[in-house]
């Protein structure tokens, strides 16, 4: 779920990339990054979306 509504955020635009995303939800873009690691997932910079 966590991966579909960043990468729904990030498709419609509502923020530019992942580090607006934890600004914005008060979350360490480190935290986060472990997050996606433990369910196998990646933010892709150059596709700005969690892979």
């Amino acid at each position: 779920m966590l991966v579909s509504s960043i990468n729904f955020l990030l498709r419609d635009e509502e923020f530019d990339n992942l580090d607006q995303i934890c600004y914005c939800f008060n979350v360490e873009r480190e935290e986060m990054d472990r997050i996606l690691a433990s369910g196998g997932y990646a933010y892709r910079e150059q596709y700005n979306r969690v892979i």
